[in-house]
């Protein structure tokens, strides 16, 4: 029987060891709530303050609860603008990266 590794912890210990990835997993993230992929956004962006900030270190950022603050990266949460905007600032500050947006043509 092969032995398995809780995927929260695997991605807590890869983004600690990594920035790089913890990089990726911010740009993806953007780049999923850009194309319309917002629940599957939300949950990296859970994974990622998980591994990097926390819940009470971005409620104390955000100056929001950190119930709430989960509640808006579930699955079903559904965070305004602003908040969206608090949690990636929050995130991309720890990190110490911004972001740039570019668009490309999509043919169909």
């Amino acid at each position: 029987m092969a032995l398995t590794r809780d995927y929260k912890q695997t991605v807590v210990e890869r983004v600690e060891r990594d920035v790089d990835f913890a990089k990726a997993l911010l740009d993806e993230a953007a780049t999923l709530f850009l194309n319309g992929e917002a629940e599957t956004a939300r949950l990296i962006l859970r994974d990622l303050v998980n591994a990097t900030l926390g819940f009470e270190q971005l409620a104390a950022y955000t100056h929001k609860p950190s119930k709430s603050l989960h509640r808006m990266l579930s699955p079903k949460g559904n965070p305004s603008m602003d908040n969206l905007a608090a949690i990636f600032s929050a995130v991309r500050n720890r990190l110490k990266v911004g972001f740039e947006a570019h668009t490309v043509s999509v043919r169909g």
